[in-house]
């Protein structure tokens, strides 16, 4: 058996679950007094995952959680890409801006260019939201 990064340290909390699981091989019979109190020694000395599986190597369950084996992760679904929400209006804003200084321009009116920044302040406003499909 294998155990996932035996080099990682272990914890307080880790030796005390591997000193029960000793523990419980000697009320069932597999070690006896001798074996549990050498394997007990090796176990509060150790310092690495890799020191505890050599206690445990010819014993079966229980064992440490650190020492059983960990199930893969699942696999996550590929979520679609989805376009960002301010694609939309960062691409409306410029042409409505060219559009709005066209008109200026031909029509020679500056009424047209207050228009401008009340387009961009609605824009700013809605956040994408006022466009159909978004939230």
């Amino acid at each position: 058996m294998t155990v996932e990064r035996p080099e990682f340290r272990i914890s307080d909390p880790e030796r005390e679950e591997a000193i029960e699981a000793l523990g419980t091989h000697m009320r069932d019979g597999r070690l006896d007094i001798d074996e549990y109190g050498d394997r007990t020694a090796r176990v509060t000395t150790a310092k690495t995952r890799g020191e505890l599986l050599t206690v445990f190597s010819d014993l079966p369950e229980p064992r440490p959680a650190t020492l059983r084996p960990q199930p893969p992760e699942p696999a996550r679904p590929h979520a679609p890409r989805r376009r960002p929400s301010w694609v939309l209006p960062v691409g409306i804003v410029p042409i409505a801006v060219i559009a709005l200084l066209g008109v200026a321009l031909l029509t020679r009116g500056i009424g047209v260019m207050v228009l401008i920044p009340v387009v961009l302040l609605i824009a700013g406003a809605c956040g994408g939201r006022c466009w159909p499909g978004r939230r």
